[in-house]
């Protein structure tokens, strides 16, 4: 698309396609004025689209409001629903946090399972109510893939007494770039030409920035959620900044066990036979 002919119309068409892909979860990616008529040579877009069906569904009719505190000494809470069941669950307790595994129905027409694909949510719940950081702080020890793989529950359930997940809805925007370099993307970020095998243009090209967009919402019945990224072109600009992910654990397998999901946590959506997060 000659983007230079009209940067606007281009910006518009790009943002109906993420639009179309995320099924109407992410709504004009790139702000008006994203583009630049002069710089941008190329926009890469990626999106992602999930509709899945929990494997054993929480009954509505057990839902109930509560109260969901937030890490802050004066003990904020809001007023939130929360889906509550009795079943075994596939929980993993170590030092500090628990992690509840919550499986999507990969016999289900949605998008959560389907062919050899396996998906679930992961929802790592810190111990204390202002325990978030300290287990963000774990994670940057090790790596992140190396977190999620050694505290993945055991594939047999465990007999809960008080089980309690919010109902939400949630959304971030974000300017990727910095962490991506932090994370040690670099090359794409220098002037190369190691682009000519997608765009014919003389001059070198990197990339200026990569917005990234995701909505998630979930409830008694399973999961949708959406993502999308746009990584723009450009023919100068340079900005770098350093980030950390990453985590060591010793894993204890309870008999019984509480998980009272009423204070920030973590969460993550992951392909179990491959060990990709979404």
């Amino acid at each position: 698309m000659p983007f230079r002919e009209n940067v606007e119309e281009a910006r518009v068409e790009i943002n109906r396609w993420f639009e179309d892909k995320t099924g109407g979860f992410i709504k004009d990616l790139m702000p008006e004025g994203h583009l630049n008529a002069t710089l941008t040579a190329l926009v890469i877009g990626n999106a992602l689209y999930m509709r899945g069906r929990w494997l054993d569904p929480f009954d509505p009719e057990y839902t109930q409001d509560g109260d969901f505190f937030f890490a802050d000494a004066d003990e904020s809470r809001v007023h939130v629903p929360f889906m509550t069941s009795t079943n075994d669950q596939c929980i993993s307790c170590h030092p500090g946090f628990k992690v509840l595994q919550l499986h999507y129905d990969y016999e289900s027409k949605g998008d959560g399972g389907g062919g050899n694909h396996r998906f679930s949510m992961h929802i790592y719940l810190p111990d204390e109510r202002d325990g978030l950081q300290a287990v963000l702080r774990e994670i940057s020890s090790s790596g992140t893939a190396v977190f999620v793989a050694r505290s993945v529950p055991a594939a047999r359930g465990v007999e809960v007494g008080n089980l309690t997940i919010p109902k939400f809805k949630v959304s971030s925007k974000m300017d990727a770039g910095d962490v991506l370099q932090g994370l040690g993307l670099e090359l794409p970020f220098r002037f190369t030409h190691d682009w000519s095998e997608m765009i014919e243009l003389a001059e070198p090209l990197k990339v200026q920035n990569v917005l990234h967009e995701c909505v998630v919402e979930v409830d008694e019945d399973g999961t949708m959620a959406a993502a999308a990224t746009e990584a723009d072109c450009d023919v100068f600009f340079f900005f770098e900044k350093d980030c950390d992910v990453g985590f060591s654990l010793y894993r204890e397998e309870p008999a019984r066990v509480d998980f009272a999901a009423d204070h920030p946590f973590l969460f993550l959506i992951r392909e179990d036979r491959s060990g990709i997060l979404l």
